[in-house]
């Protein structure tokens, strides 16, 4: 049982690493979750946007226009092309961080201002410069929670003066290089700077700043006053949700058809000019999380991932892997490869589900891989613990039983392990004409011990055959049982059959052993039918099956009587009641074995019928409890050679008898019953 225990320990314990992989929460568990995300979100259907347009830089224009960088005028004839068309909001996330070297900066300074431009500054690690920070009211001290960078690089004071707003150009990729969540504040020595989506948001509400609530657990949402409120992760991110698909057109072919009432995302496409980022949903140019940004927070649905996920998937995982441990302990194999199938499809399903209907993430990947690893763990532990009992059994009952039963005992260890109250069939036997074959082998050791080995295994293979239990063996005699751990319904006709079975093995033995000189040898064995406590018993150290009660003892009794009795076999009561037309019996004594004071009838079974001799010797039983011992005596010798003389011997110990309680002044209430004085 330790041992099982422990085996199982191992389960636990690789269900604790993996709950203490997701707690600590590396690089695997959250790529793996990542992952998850990015599936969820393929499972979006595309939608178009109608708000945002991006018009591009392309090849055409570079053609037209010439060598980027443009000149700044050229910046100011396309805003000023683009509000001629009738844009709403334009986004530039182009760096204008150097003079212009055409010195046209002026020019487009006076078309940024009052046209809802929005223009790009970038976080840095050393330098910062010409910063445009935008200050916020706070609930609570976001400031710890936000993306700090050591320096921010704004657009020249020209530049950055006139636009209507500056926002932060900075992506934040996770740590697998693919962006999911953008931040919406970030921070520079405890100054607080926009994303260029919010600051769009604030430009196009004309707010003069922004609103952060933070508690203990980071920041929880930021708000553009007249604005909805948008949530947040602790660090000021919104989940990017990939479905958006944006309108795009060339600057050389944007017309009021494309952008009028739209906001305009200027996007560098051309080649050798334009950057990509990680998506999950592939590469994109880098002015799309911009673009994607703004329009989640347009739309307000941005994907939310609840402060009380981690708590819950946790949750999950123990109980997901205490299930799988209780399945793989007690159920088939298909049981828990089924339930491992349902679990990795229901958690799929369920985080799909969640998502598709709340927006909420909740990770599907760890769950999956805490069950697939939980439950391979916990049936290779079964397979293997199963393994090895099987073998333990096979070792323990291998000699013991047939291979049909060890088979099944394999299937079934409960069978031995369980201890129970059954009614069986027992047989004691033991060796006749030991010593005459001992002396004839002389200081022959090896020689005897060959043929009571070869004695042991012709006895034994009548009851593997009968799918009997052999429970001992002690020196010459042995002893099995039917009807345990195997059931048979006919237990008591299988032990009789096999007791005639075991004395024809003994025969062809002895053919066998007088053909090398030896002197043959016998057997006697009691059979009886009763109940026995039957299971594993024994220390804790050393154990065995073994069988216990009153029909065990009375069964040693009877086989103990065959040589006083002159017969091979003696059957009890019981066994002869519920065998008694499948075989042929003979009445031998109404016996009181030692130890008790109640008369047994026992009988002795011959391998054919006698009926007119079972005739007379049935009255001279009758005669003797009649205490009509001479008349006894005179059957006695007249039944001599009948039954082709095979209870000879039991008719000249009936005659002693019969002449012995001749001479007894018995009493008036005597029944006939014998009480042995020996065992």
């Amino acid at each position: 049982m330790t041992k099982l225990l422990t085996h199982w320990l191992t389960v636990f314990i690789t269900l604790s690493v993996l709950i203490g992989l997701r707690l600590q929460d590396g690089g695997l568990t959250e790529t793996a979750r990542l992952k998850s995300f990015d599936y969820l979100q393929s499972t979006d259907k595309v939608v178009e946007s109608n708000d945002i347009v991006v018009v591009e830089f392309d090849e055409k224009a570079i053609e037209a226009f010439g060598q980027w960088p443009w000149p700044r005028n050229y910046l100011a004839d396309v805003i000023n092309h683009l509000r001629g068309q009738g844009a709403g909001l334009i986004i530039l996330p182009i760096l204008l961080t150097e003079e212009d070297r055409a010195g046209k900066d002026a020019i487009l300074a006076e078309t940024l201002q009052n046209n809802g431009v929005i223009i790009a500054q970038t976080g840095t690690t050393q330098i910062n410069k010409n910063a445009v920070p935008r200050g916020i009211a706070k609930i609570g001290d976001p400031i710890p929670w936000l993306f700090e960078w050591p320096g921010m690089l704004g657009p020249i004071p020209i530049l950055g003066e006139s636009a209507d707003g500056v926002g932060v150009l900075n992506i934040a990729p996770e740590r697998d290089g693919v962006v999911r969540r953008m931040p919406l504040i970030m921070t520079v020595s405890g100054e607080t700077y926009p994303a260029l989506a919010i600051e769009a948001i604030r430009v196009a509400t004309q707010a003069p700043s922004y609103q952060v609530k933070a508690g203990a657990t980071g920041v929880q949402a930021v708000r553009v006053p007249g604005y909805p409120t948008i949530t947040t992760d602790p660090y000021a991110r919104i989940w990017l949700r990939w479905n958006k698909q944006f309108p795009s057109v060339s600057i050389m072919e944007a017309t009021a058809e494309h952008v009028a009432g739209k906001i305009v995302v200027i996007g560098l496409t051309a080649e050798g000019i334009g950057s990509t980022i990680a998506a999950p949903t592939g590469t994109e140019y880098a002015h799309t999380p911009v673009a994607v940004s703004l329009q989640t927070i347009i739309n307000g649905d941005n994907i939310v991932r609840s402060d009380l996920a981690d708590t819950f998937e946790l949750a999950y995982l123990f109980v997901v892997g205490l299930l799988l441990i209780v399945a793989a302990r007690f159920f088939h194999y298909g049981f828990v490869a089924a339930t491992i199938v349902l679990i990795c499809i229901g958690t799929v399903y369920g985080s799909t589900y969640i998502y598709t209907t709340r927006l909420m993430l909740f990770d599907f990947s760890w769950p999956m891989i805490t069950t697939v690893l939980v439950g391979l763990h916990a049936v290779f532990n079964r397979f293997v613990s199963e393994y090895v009992q099987k073998q333990q059994i096979k070792k323990q009952f291998g000699g013991y039983a047939s291979p049909t039963v060890v088979k099944m005992l394999q299937e079934n260890p409960a069978l031995v392990k369980e201890g129970v109250k059954k009614e069986v069939s027992i047989c004691f036997s033991d060796l006749r004409g030991f010593t005459p074959l001992g002396e004839s082998f002389g200081d022959d050791v090896k020689g005897l011990t060959k043929v009571m080995n070869g004695y042991m295994d012709a006895i034994t293979k009548p009851v593997l055959d009968a799918n009997g239990m052999i429970i001992k063996y002690i020196g010459d005699a042995s002893m099995h049982i039917h009807n345990a751990p195997i059931d048979d319904e006919d237990h008591p006709r299988t032990a009789v059959k096999t007791g005639l079975n075991m004395l024809k093995a003994v025969d062809h033995f002895n053919k066998d052993l007088t053909a090398q000189g030896k002197p043959p040898v016998g057997m006697g064995a009691g059979i009886n039918t009763g109940l026995g406590y039957i299971g594993e018993m024994g220390s804790t150290e050393r154990h065995s099956y073994d069988i216990l009660g009153d029909a065990v003892s009375t069964t040693a009794r009877l086989e103990s009587q065959c040589k006083a009795y002159g017969v091979l076999l003696i059957i009890g009561s019981e066994t002869v009641r519920r065998t008694k037309d499948d075989f042929f019996y003979l009445k031998l004594d109404d016996l009181a074995v030692k130890g008790k004071t109640v008369g047994l009838d026992i009988y002795t079974v011959l391998d054919k019928s006698y009926p007119e001799a079972k005739k007379t010797h049935d009255k001279m039983h009758s005669l003797y409890s009649k205490q009509k011992f001479k008349e006894a005596i005179q059957l006695c010798n007249k039944l001599k050679g009948e039954f082709d003389g095979k209870m000879d011997n039991y008719y000249e110990m009936w005659i002693e008898r019969c002449q012995y309680m001749s001479t007894q002044k018995l009493p008036t209430d005597w029944n006939g019953v014998f009480i042995a004085t020996t065992k």
